[in-house]
């Protein structure tokens, strides 16, 4: 964008908010979804992104029924206003004192296995560097009211639900096929996913329930397995331990059965086939402003968690690549095109 062309915009205040709206739009994939977070209506939204055009004398997206796509005058503008809203946000923050040590009470809801196992780590590397802060870790897998009890962040591993929430992509959870030794006794040992049909099956409600969906690691092929399941929960602990007692096949998460699989408790089951990980985000109210407890506990997790969760140690890897739906207070990468709808 040239000198001339930004000088152009309206009044300063009119420049910044119709920068803030384009940089929505591209974050959130579509005007319905940047309305929600920015709290207009959608024709709003649209008569600011028109208006940004008018201004600038370009097009700066291309839409059609099922997705947009930016333009390359879009990319460029895009780049250069997410640098300047960045630029504006320190200067707030400057101004309001955000840089102050980070003190008071952080409310996180995090997946209860997920909380226990693999996220205490981090929790406590934030601790030890902000004295002044406690935190109340609370430990469930439902959805969190944020305004009704408070909570500053939520840690989510599956699928995201509420468009209207800032939405960090953190890293994600490779799944396996697992099962006791004694549950294949005199059984061949399955070569393909169709060969697993065939036996007792376990369900981890929370992301499967009649049927997996398996992919071959190599080929691309992929499975979808009906199953009837003989026990269905939604705890991963007690998914593990049935599995361990083998009353059936389960597929769960990597880093849960990794001391079973390499001591032999479980066996990991046609190994080139996997079911889908799931993604893990950090979730959050959109907000013109963060306190400082909560900027610094983003920042660390932005950096904790390494690429695939597959191991106990969720500190042996720096730098995440993350990917925030709405680049507020992170940065999220180029977007080419863009569905309407949001999704994983």
């Amino acid at each position: 964008m040239t000198k001339a062309a930004f000088s152009a915009l309206p009044g300063a205040s009119d420049r910044i908010e119709l920068m803030q709206t384009f940089v929505r739009i591209v974050e959130a994939g579509s005007l319905s979804a940047a309305a929600v977070q920015l709290g207009a209506t959608q024709p709003t939204v649209s008569r600011r992104l028109q208006a940004l055009e008018r201004s600038l004398g370009m097009r700066l997206l291309q839409r059609s029924t099922h997705a947009m796509k930016l333009t390359d005058d879009g990319e460029r503008c895009f780049e250069r206003a997410k640098a300047l809203l960045a630029n504006w946000e320190v200067f707030e923050s400057d101004l309001r004192g955000a840089g102050e040590e980070p003190e008071g009470t952080l409310r996180v809801v995090a997946p209860h296995a997920f909380g226990q196992e693999m996220l205490v780590g981090p929790l406590a590397h934030y601790l030890r560097a902000h004295p002044h802060v406690t935190v109340e870790w609370l430990l469930h897998d439902r959805a969190p009211d944020f305004i009704a009890d408070g909570i500053d962040c939520a840690i989510q591993v599956g699928e995201l639900v509420d468009p209207a929430l800032v939405a960090i992509r953190l890293s994600e959870v490779p799944r396996v096929v697992v099962a006791a030794p004694s549950l294949l006794a005199g059984q061949p040992t399955p070569q393909h996913a169709t060969d697993l049909a065939a036996l007792p099956w376990l369900a981890l409600r929370t992301f499967y329930r009649t049927d997996i969906l398996l992919t071959h690691a190599i080929t691309g092929e992929s499975c979808r397995l009906p199953i009837r399941p003989r026990m269905s929960t939604d705890s991963l602990y007690a998914t593990r331990s049935a599995a361990l007692l083998g009353l059936g096949v389960a597929v769960v998460s990597a880093w849960a059965v990794a001391d079973d699989l390499a001591q032999g408790r479980l066996l990991h089951l046609v190994p080139r086939w996997h079911a889908a990980p799931l993604q893990i985000h950090l979730v959050y109210p959109y907000a013109r402003f963060y306190p400082a407890k909560l900027r610094r506990f983003i920042d660390l997790m932005r950096h904790a968690l390494p690429q695939g969760v597959d191991t106990r140690n969720p500190l042996h890897a720096a730098g995440a690549e993350s990917t925030d739906r709405t680049g507020q207070p992170g940065s999220a990468s180029s977007p080419g095109t863009l569905p309407i709808s949001d999704g994983l």
